[in-house]
């Protein structure tokens, strides 16, 4: 196991420290060490409670000094030091310090980000106590034979048999429900033990064995594996359901028995348990997982465990990427393409970057995995930065997808579904099939309309209507979370005649309830899933072949393997295809090839039905005749036509004001101070209104700043945002900038 840290530079005057504090200013604070504390205990990596004006924070300690640029007398003393050993190694300090200098953020935020809730409060690193149960002292195989008249007892006895090392509560539940009784009973005759320890994860038996490979999985992992212990970038392209994770499997494998560790980043935590699940199966090392569904402690019990290096393999969702791992080996990146990767508030990373920054530091290989790659990963490809593989053999069968578009032109239409679609589904129903029915629009409707004078339900914070929620019977604004009692009466008239226009899920739903009395309907969006352990249960159910037609956002568009569905039905994609975002038909695409991708995948052929007033669109010709590499070609031709990333970096700088002549002042302000600075290679756009100007109260302008040359992009933003936040008018409004954007909304 490598060193977690090393001592900061004993030459200097320990005196003094710098600690970055999370505050939104730039910079590190200097503190003075107490006469109490030894300065050898100031290790770099170290949290430390110091005052900060009228409060207490807890601060990272990043270096000693022998000097300091505030007079000596103004400064305070350290009130607390937290940790005997540091909770982030040097490694990873340096990449945080990477990412707060490239994404031109706090650095006291950015250490914060990376550091669990528990710890960010001033928590003991520590592991949670949890029950854990095995075999008693003495107990054998032999006292099976004791048991045969209680078949309970025995099984749960030759699991603890098979399990030395004990089985807490979490895998007892998941595995062997019903399993209290029987354990009690163990205990008092004295053949299992219960005993207390850290809340680490234990390793799971190994209970499936590798399916055999085909000739382009084996020729993938081979490819990567003779570089394991060399940083090399690997794209893993693979269609829909042609094996990509036994990839990961077999290579995981591979360094886990070499004595270090996998990280593997998934973009959603509802993708976690699957391949949570399959890992466990076939690894049998300790696993730890990581994502926002957690509590606090289980989070911190998880973190302890991969930052010990107890945990071998570490599954977690974007901030993942900032787990101290001391033997890490490799990393994976599934779905590399998904938007989920970038932060979109406060710390804006984008953790699939930050992954090969990762690998490049410590160098190991990264593998990023996609059926959809994202444009900048193929024109990495292009310039022979990444080294490409192709999975084009669907590993379980032959039968090929059919896509078919459905011209809704002048076609009758019941809730948004058209007669073709409603007699295919109803076709693959009757065949004991199932069924996905994908809209991006949660939802009962978009919005409720007075048929009386056309006054709607617009969001009084947003330029947007508020959804209309029939089953709550209220108006959600899906942009800033405003919520209220649906009217019975128009606003401006008082007519009782509200008609709710256009359809989300939950109409979908409704309808097909209707339709198909006798057939289960399950709806997976953020509405249905909010309650903790909802989502498992709903996929849980699917994957059991429980729900014969699932309605679904892009939730169900992310790598769940559903063997039972046979047809995918598209019902809304014209939407997106007049986007005024440059990465709107990329991100169109990967929506259609990823949810199409959900039918077929057993032994029974699938079929896609994409509904269209658009059928002659080129997007969707090209994807239906040509495929997603074909597309992505004629998609990066024009992006480097047009100017756009990838073929050039863009930064957007963003503001919000309640007044929009405050926001106006501020970004003319700052145009001008960016132009002052003469750099010809660097091109400005703006300020102008944000595709939505209005949202949850405040009126969004921004200004794009974009390069040919990523140097000169970073050198104007190093003198320029400094002097942003010294303008009194960014006093009075909100601003942000935001590196590598994903979009421009």
């Amino acid at each position: 196991m490598r060193a977690q840290a090393s001592l900061l530079d004993t030459a200097n005057t320990p005196g003094i420290l710098k600690v970055a504090v999370p505050i939104p200013l730039f910079g590190t604070f200097d503190y003075l060490i107490p006469a109490s504390i030894s300065p050898e205990h100031f290790v770099s990596g170290c949290r430390v409670r110091v005052p900060f004006g009228r409060r207490e924070l807890i601060g990272v300690v990043l270096a000693r000094a022998d000097n300091s640029d505030v007079d000596l007398a103004r400064l305070k003393p350290v009130s607390e030091l937290i940790d005997k050993k540091p909770v982030l190694d040097e490694r990873m300090l340096d990449l945080l310090r990477w990412a707060a200098t490239y994404y031109q953020h706090p650095i006291g935020e950015v250490m914060e980000a990376a550091l669990p809730s528990l710890l960010r409060q001033g928590k003991a690193a520590e592991a949670a106590v949890i029950k854990a149960w095995s075999v008693s002292e003495g107990t054998s195989s032999d006292d099976l034979e004791t048991l045969n008249r209680a078949a309970k007892q025995k099984h749960i006895l030759q699991i603890l048999l098979n399990n030395p090392e004990g089985l807490d509560e979490l895998y007892l539940n998941e595995h062997h429900p019903n399993w209290r009784t029987a354990m009690k009973a163990l205990l008092e005759k004295g053949l299992a033990q219960c005993t207390e320890r850290a809340g680490l994860p234990a390793a799971h038996p190994v209970t499936t064995q590798p399916p055999e490979l085909n000739a382009e999985q084996q020729q993938a992992i081979s490819a990567i594996a003779t570089a394991l212990h060399q940083h090399h970038i690997h794209l893993l392209y693979g269609v829909t359901g042609s094996g990509k994770t036994e990839v990961y499997l077999a290579l995981s494998e591979q360094v886990v028995a070499s004595g270090r560790q996998v990280l593997m980043l998934v973009p959603e935590i509802s993708l976690t348990p699957q391949l949570t699940e399959r890992f466990q199966q076939r690894m049998g090392c300790p696993i730890a997982v990581l994502h926002s569904g957690l509590n606090d402690q289980q989070r911190l019990s998880a973190w302890v465990a991969a930052s010990t290096g107890h945990a071998r393999l570490v599954i977690g969702t974007r901030s993942a990427i900032f787990t101290p791992l001391p033997d890490l080996g490799l990393i994976l990146v599934d779905e590399e393409h998904d938007g989920s990767y970038k932060q979109q508030e406060g710390f804006r990373y984008n953790a699939r970057d930050l992954a090969l920054v990762r690998g490049h530091k410590e160098n190991l290989p990264v593998v990023l995995g996609s059926a959809t790659p994202s444009l900048e990963s193929l024109h990495n490809v292009n310039r022979g930065r990444f080294q490409m593989h192709t999975l084009k053999q669907r590993a379980r069968t032959q039968s090929i997808t059919r896509i078919k578009l459905l011209d809704m032109c002048s076609q009758p239409m019941q809730e948004g579904l058209s007669a073709a679609l409603l007699t295919r589904i109803e076709q693959h129903l009757e065949q004991d099939n199932q069924v996905i029915l994908f809209l991006n629009r949660r939802g009962f409707s978009p919005l409720l309309l007075c048929h009386s004078c056309g006054w709607t339900t617009r969001c009084k914070r947003c330029d947007a209507n508020m959804t209309y929620h029939k089953h709550k019977h209220q108006l959600h604004c899906h942009h800033c979370g405003a919520e209220t009692r649906s009217p019975t009466h128009c606003g401006d008239c008082g007519s009782g005649e509200l008609v709710a226009i256009g359809s989300g899920t939950e109409r979908i739903e409704s309808f097909l309830s209707e339709r198909f009395p006798e057939v289960h309907i399950n709806r997976i969006d953020r509405d249905t899933t909010r309650r903790k352990g909802a989502l498992e249960d709903k996929l849980q159910q699917a994957h059991a072949g429980g729900a014969s037609i699932l309605v679904g956002t892009q939730m169900l568009a992310k790598g769940h393997d559903f063997p039972n569905v046979t047809l995918v039905g598209v019902i809304d994609t014209d939407q997106a295809l007049y986007s005024t975002d440059f990465r709107a038909a990329e991100h169109l695409a990967q929506l259609i090839i990823q949810v199409s991708g959900r039918a077929g995948r057993a032994d029974k052929p699938g079929e896609v039905l994409i509904q269209t007033h658009q059928p002659d669109h080129p997007l969707l010709q090209t994807l239906l005749h040509e495929g997603y590499e074909k597309f992505s070609e004629t998609a990066l031709l024009e992006r480097q036509q047009a100017g756009f990333p990838p073929h050039k970096h863009l930064v957007i700088l963003r503001c919000g004001a309640i007044k929009k002549e405050l926001g106006l002042q501020f970004m003319n302000e700052a145009r001008e101070l960016a132009d002052s600075y003469g750099m010809a290679e660097v091109e400005i756009f703006g300020p102008w209104p944000a595709p939505m100007e209005r949202r949850a109260g405040r009126f969004r302008t921004q200004t794009m700043i974009q390069a040919l040359d990523r140097k000169a992009l970073h050198q104007l933003l190093r003198n320029w945002l400094p002097r942003l936040q010294q303008l009194k008018s960014s006093k009075q409004i909100r601003w942000s900038i935001d590196v590598d954007p994903y979009d421009t909304f």
